[in-house]
């Protein structure tokens, strides 16, 4: 498919509100929507809730929140209504049974009664005997419910199911990767027991009347696609174009599941103090070269600037945390320390570790040091630890064994004389550049000290670490009373030891 003389395409995600909303749903939103943006088209977010044994209540909120906070807003769902709603498939039930009476008025569907039981059964004499012909064997089909009932393994509450026909064409295009063929299918379910349909009909039903030109899903769903246009067909419609995304795959090249991988959830990569649009630049980048040649930092504008199906590789792309990782150092190098100060803020706001509002003192605290630790970071999550020394009350400062261990015989009369210099500063030039080149001038010249050795003690009594951020802009930010007072602890601890 090529980008030129593009028509206005109208592209949905559909996902499933049965727990964590997965990073797969926002990978799918990111290409769907970048192709809706790029033809002048629209974004449609669907819930698809008809499996109400997996049902979970709050999983629809995440999913509003999480994608939200990506930025891969949607033109119509059930949070912002639209010419097609209801965009929730569990109200939507009166919708499917009409296509559902048709379809065994045609009859291209029929009622099948057989128990969970025996259809277990049928499985597992299928697996001893290795038959070729798995599925379901048509025991109901051509029968009345009398005849049924007559025999075993019946029950009172029926489904309905697909009736395959023989021969059926297997193959069709697929926009990214040409002419797919699919193994056959058995008569699937397209209603339950319990009055919802199944995926197979509901999507078909509801992509055709909100009027979906392009159904771009993973790979998984290519063999189901044969009895979805099956659908189309004996229903008169028009089948969409199909796009079946690569999935994305661990290290091991397996896929990439909430079970084996905390990656997989969405709301982790927020948890953890990713910036979204580091996320959404690593998503773009899976399964899709980048945007500026060997550049791999592209804006989704410029995505969807250049947006073309050819490019995408189909082969599973593999979910490169350290990529990732060094995308979001990137951004957030990028930031005005302001804005970085805010977002470290809302970060630990969000997940607890500050009071919803924050302490102003406290927020006052991080904007002030945030450009100390902005070259440093790669997560938001990283930022309060890296300040932890900063927030913690002078009289509670731990001084770690390490730090410790590397001060010399030299570190007493290193501290003293850094309590007289700072002293000596005047409280209205107590800055970076003012304690450095005092410092500087009567630690490292007037002893005669390499900077490491006078600086390391200095450094170990502010910060209690051996490494730490910048020592000047450290002390500048903790004032004059806190330096003095951690350095005179440390003293006073040294001499008792001595």
């Amino acid at each position: 498919m090529t980008t030129t003389a593009l028509k206005p395409a109208r592209l949905r995600v559909a996902p499933s509100p049965t727990g964590d909303p997965h990073v797969g749903t926002a990978y799918m939103s990111l290409f769907n929507l970048a192709y809706a943006r790029q033809t002048g088209g629209q974004f449609i977010l669907r819930i698809e809730d008809t499996d109400r044994v997996r049902y979970v209540a709050d999983s629809e909120r995440q999913i509003f929140d999480t994608l939200h906070w990506l930025g891969l807003d949607w033109d119509e769902g059930p949070d912002v209504g639209g010419p097609c709603g209801p965009y929730r498939q569990s109200e939507r039930l009166d919708t499917y049974q009409p296509y559902v009476d048709q379809l065994i008025a045609d009859g291209h569907a029929y009622y099948c009664w057989c128990s969970r039981e025996r259809l277990q059964a049928l499985r597992e004499e299928q697996e001893r005997s290795k038959t070729s012909n798995t599925g379901y064997d048509r025991l109901c089909y051509g029968k009345t419910r009398e005849e049924r009932a007559a025999l075993p393994g019946f029950t009172d509450s029926p489904v309905v199911r697909m009736l395959i026909p023989d021969g059926l064409d297997l193959t069709f295009p697929d926009v990214i990767r040409g002419q797919l063929t699919a193994p056959p299918p058995d008569d699937q379910v397209i209603l339950k027991a319990d009055g919802f349909p199944t995926y197979h009909l509901a999507v078909v039903v509801d992509d055709h009347l909100m009027g979906i030109t392009h159904v771009v899903r993973g790979e998984e769903w290519i063999s189901s696609t044969p009895k979805h246009i099956l659908l189309y067909q004996w229903l008169g419609w028009e089948p969409p174009a199909f796009a079946h995304m690569p999935l994305l795959r661990n290290q091991d090249r397996s896929k990439i599941s909430k079970r084996k991988n905390p990656a997989a959830r969405l709301a982790w990569f927020r948890e953890q103090g990713y910036l979204p649009e580091a996320l959404r630049n690593f998503l773009q980048l899976m399964g899709y070269p980048p945007v500026h040649g060997d550049d791999e930092v592209a804006s989704f504008e410029d995505f969807v600037a250049a947006f073309d199906w050819a490019k995408i590789n189909p082969v599973g792309p593999i979910f490169d945390l350290d990529k990732l990782t060094w995308l979001n150092g990137h951004y957030i190098r990028s930031l005005e320390p302001a804005e970085l100060a805010q977002r470290i803020t809302t970060h630990l706001v969000e997940t607890g570790q500050w009071p919803s509002p924050p302490d102003p003192a406290a927020v006052d605290l991080l904007t002030r040091a945030t450009p100390m630790i902005q070259e440093r970071l790669t997560l938001l999550s990283e930022a309060l630890p890296k300040l932890a020394f900063l927030y913690t009350a002078d009289s509670d400062l731990v001084v770690a064994d390490d730090a410790l261990a590397t001060l010399n015989a030299d570190a007493p009369r290193v501290l003293a004389a850094a309590i007289d210099i700072v002293h000596q500063v005047p409280a209205g030039s107590f800055t970076a550049e003012t304690l450095e080149a005092a410092l500087r001038a009567g630690l490292v010249e007037g002893l005669e000290l390499k900077a490491r050795v006078a600086f390391g003690a200095v450094r170990t009594a502010i910060a209690g670490q051996k490494v730490s951020p910048p020592l000047f802009d450290s002390m500048a930010v903790l004032g004059q009373a806190s330096c003095l007072a951690r350095l005179r602890a440390l003293a006073g601890r040294l001499a008792t030891q001595g």
